[in-house]
């Protein structure tokens, strides 16, 4: 038994080494890329030959023009690649369990970390489409423990309801979230541009205080009296209740800026609605808040019976000391001096 062992890793090691002669001709060659996976794996290095069937698969692309025999082999990598990683994924799983890690308990980072290494999500960054603070850590959602005021503002859910609902039975009030500029630019994003179906109604709006619909809403604003606001004069904060249509989707897209987050208290959410910033899908839930960072790529949909409304407002990261806030903010009012404002930053 020991000596067919021995002549099977002879025969397994010539096939290697025929394989590697013919990649040192040629390293595309997708039937050696095969050929020394195959005898990688024969040899007892699975995860050495998973990669090399991994090269031949990135390699042949979508496989358009390549004769029927060698699809057949391309095919039966991919399935060889496929075992591969799932046995891989199970040997980390258990091995991290026995340590003591639970996905539901455990550190969200590191969990993610894992998603990314098995190639279960895709990493987004941080991408501002104007201005970038350097340093400040690459999130999607904000960690909760770093918001301690968000208790208090869900707890005042049910106030800022009945002042929404009071306001919703003058549906004329909400203008399209995404209005025409005369002084700029209208960059359409995906019909956005003056559509109804996203509607917004404004309590702050560009820094400046809405008088009349903040006067509707006095406990809605005494929710936030203790939320740190982004505060730049002429640009933020925007503080609105925010509609979205029964059916209706609101693109992908960045944010402006990464020195903020933007902030969901939902009020009114049926069934169906979901938001994704990155790689994380979320579904809103009535009275329960969470702030995200816009500049990594965001968009939602109301796939419900009826709209969704929430409650939205901008926040400095926690991350920035008060003197980077300051400076920030003079900074914003030193481009608007010169004439030089750039787009609504929105929320």
């Amino acid at each position: 038994m020991q000596a067919v062992e021995r002549q099977d890793d002879q025969a397994h090691r010539l096939r290697l080494a025929d394989a590697d002669r013919r990649l040192a001709v040629d390293p595309r060659d997708l039937r050696a890329l095969i050929a020394k996976g195959d005898a990688l794996t024969a040899l007892g290095d699975a995860r050495g030959g998973a990669g090399f069937y991994s090269v031949a698969l990135r390699t042949a692309g979508d496989g358009r023009g390549l004769p029927p025999d060698l699809v057949a082999e391309l095919r039966r990598a991919q399935a060889a690649a496929r075992d591969q990683a799932q046995r891989f994924e199970t040997h980390l799983t258990e091995s991290l369990a026995a340590v003591g890690f639970d996905p539901l308990r455990s550190s969200d980072r590191f969990s993610q970390s894992l998603d990314l290494m098995a190639g279960r999500k895709q990493l987004y960054l941080s991408r501002p489409l104007f201005y970038l603070f350097p340093g400040l850590p690459q999130v999607q959602f904000q960690p909760r423990d770093t918001l301690p005021w968000l208790d208090r503002v869900e707890a005042a859910t049910a106030d800022i309801r009945a002042e929404l609902e009071a306001l919703l039975a003058e549906p004329g009030l909400f203008r399209p979230y995404v209005e025409r500029r005369a002084d700029r630019p209208n960059t359409d994003t995906a019909g956005m541009v003056e559509n109804p179906d996203w509607s917004a109604l404004y309590l702050w709006k560009d820094g400046v205080e809405q008088t009349e619909i903040a006067r509707r809403c006095p406990r809605t604003l005494e929710a936030l009296a203790e939320v740190p606001l982004c505060r730049v004069p002429g640009r933020t904060p925007s503080i609105l209740f925010s509609r979205l249509k029964p059916g209706a989707r609101i693109p992908p897209h960045h944010g402006l800026i990464n020195t903020r987050l933007i902030c969901h208290l939902p009020l009114i959410v049926p069934a169906g609605n979901r938001f994704r910033v990155g790689n994380e899908v979320r579904e809103w839930q009535e009275g329960v808040a969470w702030a995200f960072d816009d500049t990594v790529e965001h968009e939602a949909r109301n796939d419900g019976a009826a709209d969704r409304t929430i409650l939205i407002f901008d926040v400095w990261k926690p991350e920035l000391t008060g003197e980077e806030r300051a400076l920030v903010s003079a900074m914003f009012e030193a481009i608007d001096a010169y004439g030089a404002g750039g787009a609504n930053w929105g929320v």
